[in-house]
């Protein structure tokens, strides 16, 4: 009696070839997807934190600018002249054997005189006496 060889692949199962064939895919993607989860963290808290870097170049450098304009008017307050100059128009102060004036409700500029509603509907023409009374009725209403 004669045997019959098998070779080492015959001995395989088709099954177990189909099953590592689908296993490996499987494999890569939950590799990926681990190390995606392990990396997202960090990399999200690198731009957050390069978000919040960018934000406080900025506020320094407006902060530089402020700096710069207090320094400016620093500057300004230390001149005598100046100081004198803001004391006599802010606090009205007036140097020795000087006198001040000071004259309230001068701030009569109008581009066009004012009506009231009752004095508008007036004809053009018509008196000064009758615009006066009309506004009179109309503010004691």
């Amino acid at each position: 009696m004669r045997r019959r060889r098998r070779s080492y692949s015959s001995n395989r199962r088709p099954s177990s070839r189909r099953t590592r064939g689908k296993a490996r895919p499987l494999a890569l993607i939950a590799i990926i997807f681990i190390f995606t989860l392990t990396l997202a963290p960090p990399i999200k808290n690198y731009f957050t934190q390069r978000a919040q870097i960018s934000a406080l170049k900025s506020q320094v450098a407006t902060d530089r600018t402020a700096l710069e304009q207090a320094r400016a008017e620093l500057s300004t307050w230390q001149d005598p002249n100046y100081v004198k100059s803001q004391a006599r128009e802010r606090l009205h102060f007036v140097m020795p054997g000087e006198r001040q004036y000071i004259v309230t409700g001068s701030e009569v500029t109008q581009s066009q005189p004012q009506t009231t509603q009752v004095a508008k509907q007036l004809p053009e023409g018509a008196p000064w006496y009758t615009k006066l009374i009309a506004s009179v009725t109309e503010s004691g209403l």
